[in-house]
């Protein structure tokens, strides 16, 4: 083989063992608030995450905003998430439907992860100090039936995350339709858009530093560290649900959705509830499939619904979400409907 046939077997192997690498390249932990994508409402993980065209509850508020124009009425409800690593996630929310205007909700969640032992390279046992880090997130949503098959909401949120003396902030917008065909018990299809605004970038004292200048560095001069800019983890959602089974007595409901996030590769999520008497509802699901790396998976729940009156009722949901490698993670959620 002559010398330039050499040099251009080379290139081609080269190019190609790049273009292989960066087949398989993904935008994982490319993104800020991370705490937005965990999923609120028992229910729905019970289900997969298959909920963008279910959504019928105040967990809407996270999966599609136009399914709080589907609750029949309003909501309030509670959740805590026991996350992986011992971070623990909190929600609440509550909506009421008004005549002639739609459904107006609002919602408050915050992640934390607990104290943790300031280390330096010198003092690797600890100096003493402690932090702390997590994120918080507050909505407002409104949402509308166009029609008696079409319904759209919005959902408007300020987002605020932290580390030590760090902090950033920022707005986001989630915008959801829901429509169902009027075929055999009702087809059901959503379609949402979560998370959409302006980058974030760490901001505090942590980032200041003095820097020693000119001759025999006699001059202290202020500086910061220019710290970096990031997305917010944006995510669009198409789903479809339908009733397979739906009578006086009971309810099996299938559901299926596609996702498509700018931090990851896309996946599906996939779920069944069935309801017996407005009573009992047992839940399962698979969620994060054919997610590259992903160890999401089976998710496994169920639920109470007791009505107190004909207008008051009080739900207690559970679920539990295979994490792979890492720990089961459990979801509890307690509503109350009005």
């Amino acid at each position: 083989m002559s010398r330039s046939a050499s040099i251009i077997a080379a290139i081609v192997v080269s190019c190609s063992q790049l273009f292989g690498q960066a087949a398989v390249i993904t935008k994982t932990g490319t993104t800020a608030a991370q705490f937005l994508k965990i999923g609120i409402g028992a229910r729905s993980i019970g289900m997969g995450g298959a909920f963008t065209a279910v959504a019928n509850d105040i967990s809407a508020l996270y999966w599609n905003p136009a399914g709080l124009a589907r609750m029949g009425g309003g909501e309030a409800s509670f959740n805590h998430v026991n996350w992986i690593a011992d971070v623990q996630y909190d929600a609440a929310s509550a909506a009421v439907a008004v005549d002639g205007l739609g459904t107006l909700a609002v919602g408050f969640s915050a992640t934390n992860v607990g104290d943790m032992d300031v280390t330096t390279t010198s003092m690797p046992e600890g100096t003493g100090e402690q932090f702390t880090a997590g994120g918080t997130s507050i909505c407002l949503a409104f949402a509308r039936s166009l029609t008696d098959k079409f319904s759209i909401g919005f959902t408007f949120k300020y987002i605020h995350e932290y580390i030590w003396n760090e902090s950033a902030n920022s707005v986001g917008l989630d915008i959801g339709t829901m429509y169902t065909a009027p075929v055999l018990n009702g087809i059901t299809i959503g379609a949402s858009m979560s998370n959409f605004g302006p980058k974030m970038r760490m901001e505090g004292r942590d980032a200041l530093q003095l820097i020693a200048s000119g001759a025999g560095n006699e001059n202290i001069v202020n500086a910061q560290y220019e710290m970096g800019q990031f997305d917010l983890p944006l995510m669009f959602r198409v789903g479809i649900s339908t009733d397979a089974i739906r009578d006086d007595n009971s309810r099996l409901t299938l559901a299926v959705d596609a996702v498509h996030p700018n931090d990851n590769t896309e996946y599906m999520n996939s779920g069944v509830e069935y309801t017996w008497g407005n009573l009992v509802s047992v839940r399962a699901g698979y969620k994060s499939a054919f997610e590259r790396g992903g160890e999401q998976g089976l998710t496994v729940g169920g639920g109470l619904e007791y009505a107190m009156s004909s207008t008051l009722s009080i739900l207690a949901d559970y679920a539990y979400q295979d994490f792979g490698r890492l720990k089961a993670v459990h979801y509890f959620s307690v509503s109350v409907k009005y």
